[in-house]
């Protein structure tokens, strides 16, 4: 594998697959952010139109159905694949692509259990190949910020990160169904746990969750609302609450023991990022305007690739947030608390990995719809 990125030193060389919502609004346009190192150079549909439409767009000659998946990876026109694909197809589409050379960049979560989860890192692992798992706030500055702030002792000891992450899922959209692994905990709710990992830089050791609906029809399949707590090893405590059902919210805060930090929108790449930090009588805001999200993540990928490093949010980053999804729906399953297996990480998020591109704007859009109702 050395010798297939030695020789592309220049350009990582990347296939989109899956040409869904987020893939036109935010990874496609993503690239001209990204071309120092990076190029997009193949797209994968089995939508004429989008594969017509966008390789036109962006320029991109190299056109794949999902059938010809494997002639994709095997074409000597690509070095890496940003899987776009609904969750339940992460793991097929990474372990093709590693097993042929190809490094993996996949959106999150990194697969619909931990099994399929670990199926994926030993591939890659197999194969020489680089794996990460999509975290696109582990590049964003506001994010950082609130980390740093915490590391910083600014608020005293940490004790509680409380989350709220809602939104009103359009009825049919492809998170309404259990199938897809199109759940509020895998679609939502992963980002609140992640944040809470990153900003206590620990992992909890034991959950319980509890789940609602109010008999809407949208939700016949999946939870409409998710509750959450996680315990960690020094008494720290992590809540959220995530709904496909509720108007648009994705804040979360840290409180101290001499202070507090908030971050307001902290998920969304669609709206300004703003931090607050209170300490006493003192507050301090900074707003962090649009930018783009998704190229720092490409950019750092192909860094990886090219200079030989691990990348840091790794394929582990992404089994332990899928163990703890799992656990809290079998702790909703069961009624009762779960216990965590130690899967313990080493390496963290911090303001080095700050990576600033201006905003995407008005990117073409071809038989997609808004996730969310207008």
């Amino acid at each position: 594998m050395k010798k297939r990125y030695q020789q592309h030193v220049g350009k990582i060389r990347y296939a989109v697959v899956g040409l869904g919502h987020i893939a036109q609004n935010a990874i496609l346009p993503a690239f001209e952010h990204a071309a120092k190192n990076s190029q997009l150079a193949a797209l994968v549909s089995d939508d004429e139109e989008k594969l017509d439409v966008l390789s036109r767009e962006y320029g991109v000659e190299n056109c794949f159905h999902y059938d010809d998946y494997e002639l994709c990876l095997r074409s000597g026109e690509i070095d890496a694949v940003y899987i776009a694909l609904p969750n339940n197809l992460h793991a097929d589409y990474c372990v093709r692509a590693a097993e042929a050379g190809i490094h993996v960049l996949c959106e999150k979560p990194l697969a619909a259990t931990e099994e399929e989860c670990q199926q994926i890192i030993k591939a890659c692992a197999d194969s020489d190949v680089k794996l990460m798992t999509a975290y696109r706030l582990h590049f964003e500055r506001g994010n950082l910020e609130a980390i740093e702030l915490v590391r910083s002792g600014k608020i005293g000891e940490p004790k509680i990160f409380n989350s709220v992450f809602t939104m009103q899922v359009a009825p049919g959209n492809i998170r309404t169904k259990r199938k897809y692994a199109g759940e509020t905990l895998y679609d939502i709710g992963i980002y609140c746990i992640n944040a809470s990992r990153y900003i206590f830089g620990e992992e909890p050791v034991e959950v319980i969750g509890f789940s609602g609906t109010d008999g809407n029809g949208r939700f016949n399949q999946v939870e409409e609302n998710t509750g959450a707590l996680l315990r960690f090893a020094d008494g720290k405590l992590a809540g959220f609450l995530t709904s496909f059902g509720a108007t648009d919210t994705a804040d979360f805060e840290i409180i101290g023991s001499e202070g507090r930090v908030r971050v307001i929108q902290a998920y969304d790449y669609m709206t300004p990022t703003i931090v607050e930090w209170k300490h006493g009588d003192h507050t301090r805001h900074h707003t962090y305007n649009l930018r783009d999200q998704f190229a720092p993540e490409i950019i750092y990928f192909s860094d990886c690739i090219l200079r030989n490093r691990e990348p840091e949010p790794s394929g582990i980053e992404g089994l332990i947030d899928v163990h703890i999804i799992r656990s809290l729906y079998e702790s909703i399953e069961r009624g009762r608390p779960v216990k965590l297996k130690p899967l313990g990480r080493r390496r963290r998020p911090d303001l080095r990995q700050e990576i600033h591109r201006p905003r995407v704007t008005n990117p073409k859009l071809i038989h997609v719809a808004a996730p969310t109702m207008e």
